[in-house]
């Protein structure tokens, strides 16, 4: 079987598992569609061109698809992520949780603000959701998404009401580490299997999300300001100055490869114990602190609160901080390639029914690359081929430096 070929049975194959969430004929037939513009070599995946793609001279149908017709976008992110473990599932899975921002002129657009933007690194008039990751070393998948609404959103009813906001999430501002713990916990009902949450400070500066996680027994490697505080023998001390007060004996390791290659540091573990409305760690699980230095500039450290069982070596819980850059490379992939924030629209359910295709979209990305890469290798012909085809290749992957 040819390569375009298999690639198209493999879409069919994943069309059919989401198919039913469209209900009629119409909507089925347009999601079809919009999957596949958001697949294919269209230049700008927004309304017009995604329009132009499916054969139509407006975007009314797309915008209508979008905006109107009858159908689950929360329902489509648990099949998108039921279909990343069935294929990509392991037990050792790390979930990642990390935002990204979308730049954005104007104000009426749901969420649209000027707050800090990671993708400049600066604040920007632009939208802000956070993402959920999972990622193994088969390979990964964007599985849950929320956007994000400011003080200047929230508690503005007119404004809310506008944008199509559901009343439960217009009324107070939501924090970015409560929405991650809200995917945390979606997981964990859903049975997903996972060990290890990753997150930066933000998240891991967090005490409800670590305690949500060590109340399930989940480990996790969340990095932390240097003036967070930890409790050891002597009374609460921040970590920085815990650090420079302990004789921590370091090991140079990778933690993963970047752009350049290894990406190496030296980490150190010291064990502590970490406020947490969870209280002191369960028996068989500990609390440790992780501290990674840079080999060019020694004074420059990085802190991980680290909750973890018993016995786990410092290779896993390296290997576990090198893996939050994963959701980074799927936040470039799903723009460049999966046209995540190529979207036109203004309001609360299009612009999660467009992020959830996107991640859909992405999903089936990663897990072709990952099973085109254990197809057999092709049989040597004694003839020539009487034309080519395109080859399936993994999606382009972008390395955190």
């Amino acid at each position: 079987m040819r390569d375009v070929e298999l690639w198209s049975v493999w879409f069919e194959d994943f069309f059919a598992r989401i198919a039913g969430l469209f209900g009629r004929v119409e909507p089925r037939l347009t999601a079809r569609a919009y999957l596949r513009a958001l697949l294919g070599p269209v230049e700008r995946k927004n309304g017009w061109q995604i329009a132009a793609y499916l054969g139509d001279r407006t975007p009314d149908r797309v915008q209508v698809f979008l905006r109107r017709m009858a159908w689950s976008a929360d329902g489509l992110r648990d099949r998108v992520r039921e279909f990343a473990v069935e294929y990509l599932g392991d037990p050792l899975a790390v979930l990642v949780l990390d935002e990204t921002a979308v730049l954005k002129k104007g104000r009426m657009s749901v969420g649209v603000a000027p707050q800090y933007a990671g993708i400049t690194g600066q604040v920007e008039n632009c939208q802000v959701a956070v993402f959920a990751a999972y990622v193994t070393a088969k390979s990964r998948a964007l599985v849950d998404r929320e956007l994000y609404l400011g003080k200047t959103w929230a508690g503005d009813v007119a404004r809310c009401r506008q944008a199509g906001v559901p009343t439960t999430r217009g009324k107070d501002v939501v924090t970015k580490p409560e929405l991650g713990r809200r995917m945390v916990e979606r997981a964990w009902r859903a049975r997903t299997p996972f060990a290890w949450v990753a997150a930066d400070s933000l998240y891991g500066q967090d005490r409800r999300l670590r305690a949500a996680l060590e109340r399930r027994r989940k480990g996790y490697v969340l990095a932390v300001p240097c003036d967070e505080t930890t409790f050891t023998d002597v009374g609460e001390m921040r970590v920085d100055t815990l650090a420079a007060r302990t004789p921590l004996v370091f090991e140079r390791r990778s933690c993963g490869k970047g752009a350049k290659g290894e990406r190496y540091y030296d980490w150190a573990v010291t064990e502590v114990t970490w406020p947490s409305e969870a209280g002191p760690a369960r028996k068989g699980w500990r609390h440790l602190l992780l501290v990674r230095r840079s080999i060019a500039d020694p004074t420059k450290l990085a802190y991980f609160a680290v909750h973890a069982s018993a016995g786990t070596t410092m290779a896993a819980l390296v290997r576990v901080a090198g893996l939050r850059w994963a959701i980074e490379d799927l936040f470039e992939t799903a723009k460049t390639d999966c046209g995540l924030d190529q979207y036109e629209v203004r309001t609360w359910d299009a612009w999660h029914r467009h992020a959830t295709l996107a991640m859909a979209a992405l999903a089936f990305l990663q897990v072709t690359a990952t099973r085109a890469a254990h197809l057999p290798a092709p049989r040597e012909s004694a003839e020539p081929a009487a034309e080519t085809t395109p080859a399936i290749t993994p999606p382009p992957t972008h390395r955190h430096s």
